[in-house]
């Protein structure tokens, strides 16, 4: 083997590994979720947006943009001692559709079709602490919110 061939080899895994990875969100430089759901930021307009998108609690402040017709599904997964309440939408251009079933206590599913243009708000929240389940045990009062915004395009 030549000495050049490990060069090269490096080389192509560099650059191979690079293919792919950038992506633009439409947002102004804001990175992806790190849910990995692979739902995208809003775009910049209608040709930005997308026509499937799953939304996680981890989509906590995302701005989504989804085309006429796509479909938004959202998991929420909770615990039976800190349920996600369900959620809830503000705004026009999302009409529900069949979410199926909840499995888990505490979870809160809920799935959209965009079917007009227009901007939607998606609200959830749940406790941050459970609920104590003795009477000399700590209680809080603090709620976790989760706030998606979805622009229909």
């Amino acid at each position: 083997m030549r000495r050049t061939t490990p060069l090269v080899l490096a080389a192509a895994v560099l650059f191979l590994a690079g293919c792919g990875s950038e992506q633009d969100t439409g947002s102004g430089g804001r990175a992806p979720a790190p849910s990995g759901t692979g739902a995208p930021s809003a775009g910049r307009n209608a040709g930005d947006c997308t026509g499937h998108a799953n939304l996680t609690a981890a989509d906590q402040d995302r701005s989504v943009c989804l085309a006429k017709g796509g479909e938004l599904r959202i998991t929420l997964d909770g615990t039976k001692a800190r349920p996600w309440k369900p959620v809830t939408v503000g705004g026009t251009g999302l009409e529900a559709i069949n979410a199926g079933l909840v499995l888990q206590p505490g979870d809160a599913t809920a799935a959209y079709r965009a079917v007009a243009a227009g901007t939607v708000k998606l609200t959830s929240s749940r406790p941050l602490c459970p609920e104590p389940t003795a009477p000399d045990q700590a209680s809080c009062k603090g709620v976790e919110e989760w706030t998606v915004t979805v622009r229909v395009g």
